[in-house]
């Protein structure tokens, strides 16, 4: 395997300060990151085992040789995990980024968890945390690095697929599951099955049976501004503060919440309206006007279809055409 300049994670003169100053809070937490493959570690374990090897009262064994050998292949690799979530991290740092704020223990720990993870994806979700740290210094916690370490693949799947509902709330990241049993749930994989085995391990509360009557958001403020993937919606709650909203029978805990930033995951076809349509007592005046003056039309219209003959196979009627050809009399 080359030593050579190409195994090296980052020519430093090509990187923006914020990069060039996580990198080294990471060389100094970490120690001896720059050296490609550990060479300077593993220079020293040759030389001692030279040194064994020259002592007569000792026998150097096979075992000893593949221990050795052992241990050098898995620093190694080791290594070039640290370097490859490194290198992902790199690209999504902000240009206020203070990598200088990072606690050196916590880096300490992120690297000790995260150097023993292969997987592409996986090591693409630990740059997530990295990245997300630097930028915003006590956004995740010890704990939820450790969680990370011990979830596989097929977990972090599902937990993205119920991403897919999250919703942000008056700054609380939640997702909406009001009932496991609807389809646009099930295509996702949200089912009672997957959701209590995401709270078994540790990601959310699950009010399966209803014996919590669902979950609340609760202190709510009078105006409250709901967001889903960029779309947003204006909620006029009754009371001037301590309101509560209804948020269905999925909550998550600390570490899900702090992993739910990472996901990213996109919007479902129809969730909005769903959503919208499921909180429309809350919508201000001037909404609700608008859709029941829509709702108010279609019906009109939907009356006048009985005076004119579809020109569909289904039975149905344009209702485009029905307007063109009233505004034709007039």
């Amino acid at each position: 395997m080359s030593q050579g300049t190409s195994n090296s994670l980052l020519n430093l003169g090509d990187l923006s300060k914020p990069a060039d100053t996580l990198i080294k809070k990471i060389a100094k937490g970490v120690g001896g990151f720059f050296e490609p493959f550990q060479i300077k570690r593993i220079a020293k374990a040759e030389a001692a085992a030279a040194v064994i090897k020259a002592q007569s009262d000792i026998q150097i064994t096979d075992l000893h040789h593949r221990a050795a050998h052992r241990w050098i292949e898995e620093e190694a690799q080791r290594q070039q995990n640290m370097e490859a979530i490194t290198a992902k991290a790199v690209p999504q740092l902000n240009e206020n980024a203070n990598p200088d704020a990072m606690d050196d223990d916590w880096i300490f720990n992120f690297f000790d968890k995260s150097r023993k993870v292969s997987d592409g994806e996986m090591q693409a979700l630990w740059a997530r945390v990295l990245a997300g740290e630097a930028n915003a210094p006590g956004t995740y916690s010890k704990r939820t690095v450790n969680f990370l370490l011990e979830m596989d693949k097929n977990e972090a799947e599902l937990f993205s697929e119920l991403c897919k509902f999250k919703w942000t709330i008056d700054g609380t990241v939640v997702p909406l599951v009001f009932d496991v049993r609807e389809e646009m749930y099930n295509k996702h994989d949200i089912s009672d099955n997957s959701m209590g085995y995401l709270e078994s391990i540790g990601l959310i509360q699950f009010d399966k049976l209803g014996f919590l009557g669902g979950f609340r958001l609760p202190e709510l403020p009078k105006r409250v501004v709901a967001d889903y993937y960029g779309k947003s919606i204006r909620l006029e709650m009754p009371y001037d503060e301590g309101n509560e909203l209804s948020i269905g029978c999925v909550y998550l805990t600390i570490i899900g919440q702090e992993l739910a930033l990472l996901c990213e995951s996109g919007p479902v076809d129809g969730f909005f309206d769903y959503v919208k349509d499921i909180w429309k007592k809350y919508l201000p005046e001037i909404e609700k006007n608008e859709k029941d003056n829509i709702e108010e039309g279609y019906a009109i219209l939907d009356e006048m279809v009985g005076f004119y003959e579809s020109d569909k196979t289904d039975g149905s009627v344009n209702h485009d055409g029905v307007i063109d050809r009233e505004h034709s009399k007039s």
